[in-house]
């Protein structure tokens, strides 16, 4: 296949299962954690999804496919943790009040991997009819997108009426958005 025709394929891919994670990226970034951490967990969750999805399409492991949309009590539980602690914190003063410190980089991951059941389903048969050489094409230019796709979150921030909304309402909107992508993912049941 041309290089072309494969970067062509794999933006389209990529863009069309990843839409969702660009918003959740959003909120992780003004979530208050620190921006490395979100991308070492975003990027370490969407190499499991990779791995999971070429290990599949080639045949060495499958996961049943009645397991993928309970990786959804993931988020749900991590949202449900964000939740209580700003409750927990609604007495204090300032920005520790607001900001709930459970994002850490295997949470965002979890949170990647659960949100990335599409992901699996749509990149399966595409690795599996590609053959290794464009996989492997796939594979790297996912890899770069997730860079443009952290990159593209981060904006999303800065934009003032983003950023705005997001310091006011980024504690009880982060809890939520957690919750939400996690039920999303159960509704796949």
């Amino acid at each position: 296949m041309p290089i072309g025709t494969l970067a062509g394929r794999a933006v389209v891919l990529f863009a069309a299962t990843n839409i969702d994670d660009l918003v959740v990226l959003a909120l992780l970034f003004a979530s208050g954690t620190r921006a490395r951490t979100v991308v070492f967990g975003q990027y370490l969750g969407f190499a499991a999804i990779l791995a999971v999805a070429t290990a599949i399409a080639s045949g060495a492991a499958a996961l049943p496919a009645g397991l993928l949309p309970w990786l959804g009590l993931i988020p749900v539980a991590l949202g449900i943790r964000a939740a209580a602690q700003t409750w927990r914190r609604r007495g204090d003063s300032g920005d520790s009040a607001r900001a709930p410190r459970v994002l850490t980089a295997p949470g965002i991951a979890a949170v990647t991997i659960a949100n990335g059941g599409d992901n699996i389903g749509a990149y399966v048969p595409v690795f599996a009819n590609a053959g290794v050489g464009a996989t492997t094409g796939y594979l790297a230019l996912f890899l770069v997108l997730v860079a443009g796709w952290l990159v593209a979150g981060r904006l999303l921030t800065l934009h003032p009426a983003v950023s705005a909304t997001l310091s006011r309402w980024g504690h009880v909107v982060v809890p939520a958005a957690l919750i939400g992508v996690g039920v999303l993912v159960l509704l796949r049941i």
